[in-house]
């Protein structure tokens, strides 16, 4: 791939996101009195938050709004699961094999 058609891709999904987030933003206030909270992360984060996010029907923003909630409301929970622990554990395995 060559770093124009790079470039190009990482704008479209730049302007996807970009319009997807200004829609649900629009949308939520609208419902109740919100804030809109921006936050870059890793490209490769977003993608794994979209697959999950359709992966269980919801918009992204919906999805990443219950994962921060939880967050803030059970500060002392884990952050990762002894579920998802196992489930590296056993892909970390069979990758090194």
């Amino acid at each position: 791939m060559t770093d124009s058609s790079r470039r190009a891709r990482r704008d479209a999904i730049r302007a996807e996101y970009a319009a997807e987030e200004s829609e649900a933003a629009e949308a939520e206030a609208v419902e109740a009195e919100q804030a809109v909270v921006s936050v870059r992360v890793p490209a490769s984060l977003a993608e794994a938050l979209k697959a999950r996010a359709a992966a269980e029907h919801l918009p992204t923003s919906v999805l990443v709004r219950r994962i921060l909630a939880r967050a803030v409301q059970s500060p002392d929970a884990p952050v990762v699961s002894v579920e998802q622990v196992e489930e590296i554990v056993r892909r970390v395995l069979r990758e090194s094999a």
